[in-house]
């Protein structure tokens, strides 16, 4: 049976863009379906597995987006060079100088996103960082004919090309879609461990998509579960490191998972005001089985559980986030201990979860 550290490498090797879910899903369905009792994919490409509970009119959601950001192609030039727009919310500064890789019908094709020499770029352009849409991608190609023979076509999504790896023999690992492959790993491995137990709730694990373009898929699969009590298993920034203002991050690394209480976007009123009768049962669960937790409050984050808490009539909601640095980057680092404790947390919140809150 692969460890949390090969499940989280071999998830971030599959290319998975938000859209472009597909491949993510099929390892997703290979290492859970053996061991719930039920599976389906529903008309969006969520996933859900659902192990079943001695109470079945007691519901359980835990939602793990499967999404990536990353790139779709919007034109090929006569000279052969790829046009491409931002598929999730990117730092501009991240997406120069960087080897992408494009996912088309006849296989993967690699480019490369270059800019001028340093010894050409004036003052005003050192200055700033260049816009994606003012990007593009370098195929080696010659010509837009020589391009669309190599299979690329507008709509092709695109995706950083970069090997995950653990730090200098450290459980720290870096890869190009810690968020969210870190929680689709924990959710694989809850779900393993709850096979053998005897739960009161029935537990839908969910493998949720397009996430990062406006959390849009676990409302529908919440609308069709209506579930009573639900958990985003979601990454969150990390401070703990230069430049990062603890006033504002003060999550760290290590210290195990963050619960989220308050978590709001002003420019769009995604987030949660997580009611507190959840809050006060995980940290209830976590300190009675000594599992090390932190508080987390947030701005400008935004999670599944948004989408998951106003579907239907509504639905007991939080987040349990895995501490993260360098998020929506290709080199995002997590921590293997904060994702094992992450995983203790909900397993032993579904064991202590007997009767609705």
């Amino acid at each position: 049976m692969p460890t949390i550290q090969e499940y989280l490498i071999q998830l971030d090797a599959i290319h998975g863009v938000s859209g472009d879910e597909e491949r993510v899903a099929a390892y997703m369905k290979e290492q859970i379906a053996p061991y719930v009792d039920e599976h389906y994919e529903d008309a969006l490409g969520n996933q859900i597995f659902v192990k079943k509970g001695s109470h079945p009119d007691l519901k359980l959601m835990l939602a793990a987006h499967m999404d990536e950001i990353g790139f779709i192609v919007r034109h090929i030039d006569k000279k052969g060079f790829v046009w491409f727009y931002p598929v999730g919310y990117h730092d501009d500064r991240m997406a120069l100088n960087q080897v992408l890789v494009i996912q088309t019908e006849k296989g993967p094709v690699k480019g490369l996103t270059g800019g001028k020499p340093a010894h050409i770029v004036t003052p005003e352009e050192a200055k700033r960082s260049i816009p994606i849409e003012e990007l593009y991608l370098d195929l080696g190609t010659g010509s837009k004919e020589e391009t669309l023979a190599l299979g690329v076509q507008v709509g092709d999504y695109i995706a950083f090309d970069r090997a995950g790896q653990f730090l200098n023999g450290s459980n720290l690992f870096t890869g190009k879609a810690v968020d969210n492959r870190s929680g689709c790993a924990v959710l694989i491995e809850v779900m393993k461990r709850l096979a053998a137990k005897n739960i009161s709730p029935t537990v839908y694990g969910v493998a949720s998509v397009q996430e990062e373009v406006g959390l849009r898929g676990a409302g529908p699969a919440a609308f069709a579960i209506e579930p009573d009590v639900a958990l985003a298993i979601d990454v969150t920034f990390a401070g703990g490191t230069p430049g990062m203002d603890e006033k504002v991050v003060d999550v760290e690394l290590g210290k195990g998972p963050a619960l989220v209480y308050y978590d709001w976007t002003p420019s769009t009123s995604h987030g949660n005001n997580v009611p507190k009768k959840l809050t006060r049962k995980l940290a209830q669960v976590a300190e009675a089985s000594q599992i090390p937790y932190q508080r987390e409050v947030v701005l400008n984050g935004g999670t599944d559980a948004w989408t998951i808490s106003l579907t239907g009539e509504g639905a007991v909601t939080g987040i349990i986030s895995i501490p993260t640095r360098y998020i929506h980057s290709a080199i995002s680092c997590v921590r293997t201990d904060d994702m094992e404790l992450t995983i203790q947390l909900i397993v032993a919140f579904i064991e202590q979860l007997h009767e609705k809150l």
